[in-house]
């Protein structure tokens, strides 16, 4: 790639003006102690909710976590746990563990990276191509997580464009939204959220290979989780911008999904709203058995119909 061409891809990286590292941290931390919310039993506009065509997606994001013993650990508690079958199962570990995961899980569980480069690869040190991960196998990545754009400070039009680069090249995209606490306290958690949808649809060709992931911050790693409610009112509101500013079909068709200190004992009253349509799930991810019982949790979502 040309010297100009690589200057201004970093040109445009240093206009993210990402916060510093600690204060980030710092940032996480504090959620976790003074974590308070407002009921949201009045919603902040109309939405009328409408549920999804899609199938049940779980997702589980191991984040910065594990070693080569234990993901083997984990990857056998998967091979052998009893999960229904139609649930969509994606799994993202760290890049260095990609290639173990890809050849030692079942064909039943599919490969997601955790991030990608907005365009071909070359010389970008740290980066990892869509065409790498397609090269091993990866079928999705999450795009848009909160840690990206809150930590390492990926802005809106930055995540939106590498959403458009790994559609272009045949990646599915699990594509992260949701609001800070303090956009919660003040109301503007729709206003948030359809800012970051906007984003993708800005960019996208095509929502046939997107699963949106609403993750509100405030409960990401904190323990805290919204209310089946809350996340029910948020979900529609997203269904919704989605049927009146892209299509009917669009709002329909796309998969819905709720992540945020999701574990086994709230999985399944949050899988029963009509608007969740599955889970992208963190820590509770690193546990076999666990995980298996957040997939099944879609029986919940059968009963609740």
């Amino acid at each position: 790639m040309a010297a100009t061409s690589t200057s201004l891809f970093f040109s445009n990286l240093h206009s993210l003006n990402p916060q510093p590292f600690s204060s980030s941290l710092s940032f996480f931390r504090n959620v976790h102690s003074t974590l308070s919310f407002p009921s949201s039993s009045k919603p902040s506009r109309g939405v009328v909710a409408m549920a999804g065509s899609g199938k049940f997606f779980v997702g589980g994001n191991w984040k910065c976590n594990g070693t080569k013993d234990s993901i083997s650990k984990l990857v056998s508690d998967l091979n052998s746990a009893t999960l229904e079958p139609d649930v969509d199962v994606v799994v993202a570990p760290p890049f260095v563990y990609i290639d173990q995961v890809k050849n030692s899980i079942t064909d039943r569980i599919e490969i997601s990276a955790q991030n990608s480069w907005v365009g071909k690869g070359g010389a970008f040190t740290g980066e990892i191509s869509v065409e790498q991960l397609k090269d091993l196998g990866c079928k999705w990545v999450i795009l848009g997580h909160s840690e990206r754009r809150h930590v390492i400070g990926e802005n809106d039009e930055f995540i939106g464009k590498k959403t458009a680069y790994a559609l272009s090249e045949g990646l599915g995209v699990i594509a992260c939204i949701g609001e800070l606490l303090q956009e919660r306290e003040a109301g503007q958690t729709f206003d948030i959220c359809f800012q970051q949808l906007k984003a993708f649809a800005d960019a996208v060709p095509s929502w046939d290979n997107i699963v949106i992931a609403y993750e509100p911050v405030w409960a990401i790693g904190t323990g805290k989780v919204a209310t089946p409610e809350q996340a029910q009112e948020v979900h529609a509101a997203v269904r919704d911008w989605l049927k009146k500013n892209v299509s009917a079909k669009v709002a329909s068709k796309t998969r819905i999904i709720y992540g945020g200190s999701v574990n086994a004992s709230n999985s399944a009253e949050l899988a029963k709203q009509e608007d969740i349509d599955g889970f992208l799930v963190g820590g509770a991810s690193l546990k076999g058995p666990e995980f298996a019982t957040i997939i099944n949790s879609v029986t919940s979502k059968k009963v609740a119909a």
